[in-house]
């Protein structure tokens, strides 16, 4: 098994590599630069620009480069943990992204805790309960989360928040702990601003998870090591928890590839919405504002969060299913 993980390990090291050279060039596949975006500002403004300050802009910020040196001086500052200046909030890159990643780290972990649990209980509960009312409403309730666009859902929930109980949970902390730092009471007011965000984004990733869940839960019970251990007289709990659920659980584990880099980055109307101070926002300003280092930063994380979620999940699964560990 250590071995297993040592070698998958090592393999994202030159997937990481070609993964900077293809976010580096998509980033800069778009027409004009950042020099081009300051300067229409400045002409939407009224402001007169001077015959060359889009050159001097161009020199100054080092886009007057060929597209390879400019990759190897980022990935140059990439290794040693500079990630460059962000052209728009004229501040280092990684203040910039480290702002918000704390708060980005707990809504994704919170809604990946809600979407497994909420997925396994109800997955696991509708293939042992086949065609009853309970497996009807799960059903309806999982097309209709899959129906209904995140950012709706999110607009429903803070009109019955401030409609039904009176509270304003947009963003994750009231005014007056904004500017105040981390104390009891303000822990506590993130904790209640977290709730809408969680349920929010962890919706529809439960939605598609229950079916797949009970999909492969109802195929594994109906085998015959399943209907032999029940002739035999083994309990019904340990019959089902030993191995149907346990085989049934290897697409539920393998989804944590993807899941992990949609909830940092594939809700940003959502974080709009809700008002969240998270990533996703962040990277919509940058690749419009056209600030390739802080664009080129935060792609780049939502690609090693990929890899990442794709290591974990083939170690869980080698972990629940020891035949994938054998070539």
């Amino acid at each position: 098994m250590f071995q297993f993980i040592i070698k998958r390990i090592l393999v994202t090291i030159p997937m990481l590599f070609l993964v900077s050279i293809l976010v580096f060039v998509i980033i800069q596949l778009p027409p004009g630069d950042v020099a081009s975006h300051q300067v229409n500002q400045l002409l939407v403004q009224g402001i007169i620009v001077q015959e060359g300050h889009l050159e001097a802009l161009r020199a100054r910020y080092g886009l007057d480069r060929p597209m390879y040196q400019r990759y190897f001086l980022w990935m140059g500052r990439l290794l040693r943990g500079d990630l460059g200046v962000s052209f728009i909030a004229r501040r280092p890159v990684m203040e910039v992204v480290a702002e918000r990643l704390p708060l980005t780290a707990a809504v994704a972990f919170a809604s990946l805790v809600f979407t497994w649990v909420v997925a396994f209980a109800v997955g696991v509960y509708s293939a042992t309960h086949q065609y009853s009312i309970g497996d009807y409403i799960a059903s309806f309730v999982g097309f209709l989360g899959l129906a209904i666009p995140n950012f709706m859902l999110a607009l429903v929930m803070l009109w019955i928040a401030y409609s039904v109980f009176g509270q304003t949970l947009g963003g994750l902390q009231s005014a007056e702990f904004r500017d105040a730092g981390w104390s009891i009471p303000a822990f506590f007011d993130f904790l209640k601003h977290l709730m809408i965000p969680m349920i929010v984004v962890g919706t529809a990733g439960t939605a598609g998870t229950i079916r797949i869940l009970r999909a492969n839960l109802l195929d594994e019970l109906k085998k015959p090591y399943v209907v032999t251990a029940e002739a035999k007289g083994v309990p019904r709990i340990k019959r089902l928890f030993k191995y149907p659920v346990r085989v049934a659980l290897l697409p539920f584990m393998s989804t944590v590839g993807w899941q992990l880099p949609i909830l940092v980055s594939g809700e940003v109307i959502t974080a709009v919405v809700l008002g969240l101070p998270t990533v996703g926002p962040m990277l919509l300003r940058s690749l419009l504002g056209q600030d390739m280092y802080l664009a080129g930063a935060l792609v780049l994380f939502i690609s090693l969060l990929t890899i990442v979620g794709t290591v974990i999940s083939d170690i869980l699964l080698a972990w629940i299913d020891p035949r994938i560990r054998f070539e």
